[in-house]
């Protein structure tokens, strides 16, 4: 009974699972928003004159909060699947305890702790709770992949970087120190102007007053314009990079839950992967209209849906496809068909499908049965014009 608990809270807090998952998420968020917002109104003396009692509360509820759920993530943490915290139960939740979510979890509540026990003031660490919202984001997950990924890049773009900060502030400073000397004084004085020349943002508190120091400054915006482009080239092509394969590895993960290509081996999964669109359809939506004429056809990853018939609708669950009739007999909708609940879908074009059929011909002849086996229920034939 106490693991069937401990495994269904650790699929609320961790995965996010079912209603109460989500709505712990939610709420999670919330909490954190609102503490942020309050932190950060606070340093207005009026705003916390008035208001001090309102941000103690928050603070207490807060911290009240993070602590229970900090606590609940460690009770639970032994029921990872991936099996990380298995071998012990107290070595396995130390171990938890050691991962950068769980530390950001604790900081998020230490502020209050130490306040409570030593009266040391460290409420701008009240701030570090917005990281927690890291937990929630899958896009922030990625672009760690992406640094991790393209590290020794972006280390190699630094180090140029370095290089060129260190080569111009030195220059600067050998033209420029009887001039200034109190901005090019040093090499270290001068690496300030060099960081805010290289970085194109040009306060304008240090500027060189010699004409070859001016052309040297030049040199260094068009330099480091060249550099500072290159870290965030390499970002955005990585990013993208990993936008399509995750799609990719979705796609893929789809369509191979389809029946229809179980004899398929995975070299030719990833090529009608790559053919298919995904697509989200909620209850009631329509999705093919009859009398339209016919552009996709439609496979079910997981959901229902209803083909509206003459006579008596028809329900099709996950595995089943539809469209592919009027695709066949180039002709126009036969049946309109509507989303029963939350859909997955994977939506095949036109010119797709003749590409699919022509490169599978055993895949072709299953899917002209299945279609001349629905028109027989209409009481047509495939090929009638």
């Amino acid at each position: 009974m106490i693991v069937r608990l401990r495994w269904q809270t650790w699929r609320i807090v961790e995965e996010g699972a079912g209603f109460w998952g989500r709505l712990t998420s939610v709420c999670l968020i919330g909490l954190i928003l609102l503490n942020v917002a309050a932190e950060i109104t606070s340093t207005m003396k009026n705003v916390e004159a008035s208001w001090h009692w309102a941000f103690l509360l928050i603070e207490v509820v807060s911290v009240t909060i993070f602590v229970i759920e900090y606590g609940v993530r460690i009770w639970a943490c032994v029921e990872d699947p991936r099996e990380r915290f298995h071998d012990h139960p107290l070595l396995g939740r130390l171990r938890y305890m050691a991962t950068p979510m769980a530390l950001i979890d604790l900081l998020a509540i230490l502020p209050a702790i130490l306040w409570m026990l030593t009266s040391v003031d460290l409420r701008f660490l009240r701030l570090a709770r917005l990281l927690k919202l890291l937990r929630y984001s899958a896009a922030l997950d990625t672009l760690r992949d992406v640094i991790k990924g393209e590290r020794r890049v972006l280390i190699s773009a630094g180090i140029v970087m370095l290089v060129l900060l260190v080569t111009m502030s030195s220059i600067m400073y050998y033209i420029e120190r009887d001039e200034q000397p109190v901005a090019f004084g040093s090499i270290p004085a001068a690496m300030w102007w060099g960081i805010v020349t290289l970085a194109t943002v040009g306060y304008g508190d240090v500027v060189p007053h010699t004409d070859f120091g001016k052309l040297m400054g030049g040199v260094t915006v068009v330099m480091g314009l060249c550099m500072f482009a290159l870290p965030a080239g390499i970002l955005a092509s990585a990013f993208a990079q990993e936008m399509k394969k995750r799609d990719f590895v979705i796609s893929w993960t789809m369509v191979a839950k389809v029946p229809l290509f179980s004899e398929l081996n995975a070299s030719a999964i990833a090529d009608i992967a790559g053919l298919f669109k995904p697509k989200v359809a909620v209850p009631g939506e329509r999705l093919v209209r009859k009398g339209d004429p016919a552009d996709a056809m439609f496979m079910i990853v997981a959901g229902e849906v209803e083909v509206e018939m003459t006579g008596e609708n028809k329900r099709l669950k996950t595995g089943d496809f539809f469209g592919e009739i009027a695709l066949i007999a180039k002709t126009e909708r036969t049946a309109t068909v509507r989303a029963v609940s939350s859909c997955q879908l994977l939506v095949l074009q036109i010119n797709e499908f003749e590409r699919l059929l022509d490169d599978h011909p055993s895949l072709k002849r299953r899917i002209h049965a299945e279609a001349e086996k629905r028109l027989a229920e209409m009481g047509l034939d495939l090929y009638t014009p």
